[in-house]
């Protein structure tokens, strides 16, 4: 009797102390929960072994990577549903006992042994990242960690991000607008809260595939040094500036942004980077790129942030995204990330959050990769193609829900005569033209 979808359904509901509200679709067929909306596919009882050996988001994850579960209809509405059984059922977790003491946890593991089956543990999908070696963001790990996330391949990037090669949040007039347009109006914001001007120059700090730099020296006509430490990245934005005829303004190197030495600078570009630097290496990154700044210069900070937590001691890292998206990125309070800016010596000016930007970006990114999935799984692999779905659209929605935001701080090198040289209605940039 094909029945493995009404026990699985029974024992969730028994664990969580909730319906379900998803339904099941199990490897033999059988179906249970409520119709009409998103079903959950278990398509191999394999994946019930690795929520055994791993219980909770990272066993739930393998199994989604592996294409073990999926989700047919709305990925959105599956996701949203699932987070709030799973991901934000409160504080509860803080009064519960140790998972093994817990009556409800041993009889859930009991159920899915009699399920799944007791064999040993599947090994971790190929794409999850392996034991890393070193201390946490010395020079080589932070090597290693940037080129398990960006060389990947441009083309696969090219069929997710589109024409303009931009991967951070876009600056959207409307919800009608074009992906191109909003990343074109991000980047020229940026610009012009750095006040660039013609002969300046700017350091692009993690230039990605060149898109920021090409438009500074071709609109603004400033000379722009861009560092990353993807080799995929750097020959890609090279090609790219050789074609815009731009080689005498634009240089890009391989460089950690530790070990640049040419400033000063007149301006600094940090878009979607120190996400990678860490909570240990923050005051660091700031007093570097604060030393590389000429008196007056400006920095503009474009940045992830957390929400913060009642007791900051507790934060971790998000499982998946560790292991298979980002491995050693943290996210900061936008708060800790100001503090640690001006503790560098810099005056902070202006904070803009653009939270409801980056959840737009990431359903534009989304429709791209599902529009192009058969070239995509082609140009990476099928799990690789699932980690990004997944990655992007739970980003979508944790920005949409107000889990995490994102903020450009513009910050100055103030000199003593403490003359900022911004305009006494710093809003003013936001007029294009």
């Amino acid at each position: 009797m094909a029945d493995a979808a009404l026990r699985l359904t029974t024992l969730a509901e028994e664990l969580l102390g909730d319906p379900l509200p998803v339904r099941i679709r199990a490897w033999d067929g059988s179906e249970a929960g409520p119709p009409g909306g998103p079903v959950l596919v278990i398509r191999h009882r394999r994946a019930l072994r690795r929520l055994l050996w791993r219980p909770g988001e990272l066993g739930l994850v393998r199994a989604w990577v592996a294409g073990e579960i999926d989700v047919d209809g709305d990925l959105y509405t599956a996701l949203g549903l699932l987070a709030g059984l799973l991901w934000e059922r409160g504080d509860e977790s803080t009064d519960s006992v140790h998972p093994l003491r817990d009556p409800r946890m041993r009889a859930a593991a009991r159920g899915l042994l009699k399920i799944g089956g007791m064999l040993p543990p599947p090994a971790p999908p190929p794409e999850e990242v392996r034991r890393r070696l070193g201390s946490l963001h010395t020079k080589l790990r932070d090597k290693r960690a940037i080129s398990h996330h960006y060389d990947v391949g441009n083309d696969f990037y090219a069929l997710v991000l589109g024409p303009s090669m931009v991967y951070s949040c876009a600056y959207w007039e409307d919800e009608d607008s074009s992906l191109e347009d909003a990343q074109r109006d991000k980047l020229d914001l940026i610009c012009r809260k750095l006040d660039l001007k013609e002969g300046n120059r700017l350091l692009d700090v993690g230039c990605g595939w060149g898109a920021m730099a090409i438009h500074a020296a071709r609109e603004y006509g400033v000379q722009v040094i861009g560092v990353t430490l993807s080799r995929e990245q750097a020959a890609f934005a090279r090609k790219r500036i050789a074609e815009e005829g731009l080689t005498d303004r634009i240089e890009i190197r391989v460089q950690d942004y530790r070990d640049v030495r040419d400033g000063p600078y007149d301006a600094i570009s940090s878009i979607g980077m120190a996400e990678h630097v860490g909570e240990l290496r923050y005051h660091e990154y700031a007093e570097q790129l604060f030393s590389l700044l000429r008196p007056g210069g400006r920095l503009l900070n474009h940045q992830i942030a957390r929400r913060p937590e009642k007791d900051e001691s507790a934060y971790q890292v998000d499982e998946f995204i560790d292991r298979y998206v980002f491995p050693d990125g943290e996210l900061a309070p936008l708060g800790r990330t100001v503090g640690t800016l001006e503790e560098a010596g810099f005056e902070v000016r202006d904070v803009e959050s653009i939270r409801e930007h980056y959840a737009l970006t990431l359903r534009q990114w989304v429709a791209n990769l599902e529009a192009n999935w058969r070239k995509a799984v082609r140009l990476s692999t099928p799990g690789r193609a699932r980690v990004w779905r997944l990655y992007m659209a739970a980003c979508a929605l944790s920005f949409e829900r107000n889990r995490i935001g994102v903020n450009q701080i513009l910050a100055v090198k103030s000199p003593e005569s403490g003359t900022s040289g911004l305009p006494l209605r710093t809003r003013e940039w936001n007029r294009a033209g």
